[in-house]
């Protein structure tokens, strides 16, 4: 099995994981959802997608220092290419959708309100018609990190189910079955012949 990620990109792993889902639960939510409910979901939504952006950030960094697991060598190259290209769509992802709403409510004129006494400053001046465009660009940007998250996860179920080569283990705690599996002796297990001529009497 190949190494494993660092602990701490383990583990932001599945912080993210977890806050990303609820994210899409929130802005599925809020897309049918109007008065008081809106406003409550809307004050979740900011400081989670805030925390993301931190998250990613400090993970990015953390992954630059430490690196990562060997891909298997029998995978297909076009599919490696096609993963770190993934990952890489889904870094992108991670830090600039929260960053695109911060700058389309900064030019909306809306303050970033993470709690009733921390607002972030604006990152961009009041302008309406870029309002506009980063609102759209937010929903495309979330639909295409929809599609990106279903095929992250349909890749680590191949993985993990079908081609059960170890890389979904890398980003798991505790042990498996390969880690517990002592290593196999190159010589092989001793012979019947070599057996039976040990356990032989001395001749008289």
């Amino acid at each position: 099995m190949p190494g494993r990620f660092h602990p701490a990109i383990r583990l932001l792993h599945w912080t993210m994981a977890l806050l990303v889902l609820a994210m899409l639960f929130i802005g599925i939510a809020m897309v049918s959802t109007a008065g008081p409910a809106y406003a409550s979901l809307l004050a979740l939504h900011r400081p989670i997608g805030i925390a993301i952006l931190l998250l990613a950030v400090l993970r990015l960094a953390i992954r630059f220092r430490t690196g990562a697991p060997p891909l298997p060598a029998d995978l297909p190259r076009a599919q490696q290419r096609a993963a770190h290209a993934s990952h890489i769509l889904l870094y992108l992802a991670m830090i600039g959708m929260p960053l695109i709403g911060w700058a389309m409510l900064s030019a909306g004129g809306y303050p970033v309100r993470l709690s009733a006494a921390w607002v972030l400053p604006p990152i961009l001046p009041q302008d309406l018609l870029a309002y506009g465009v980063l609102r759209q660009a937010h929903t495309l940007v979330a639909f295409a990190f929809f599609a990106l998250i279903l095929g992250h996860l349909s890749i680590a179920l191949v993985h993990g189910f079908v081609r059960r080569d170890g890389v979904l283990e890398t980003m798991l705690f505790g042990k498996t079955v390969t880690d517990e599996a002592p290593p196999m002796d190159e010589a092989g297990p001793p012979s019947a012949e070599v057996v039976e001529e040990g356990t032989e009497e001395p001749a008289p």
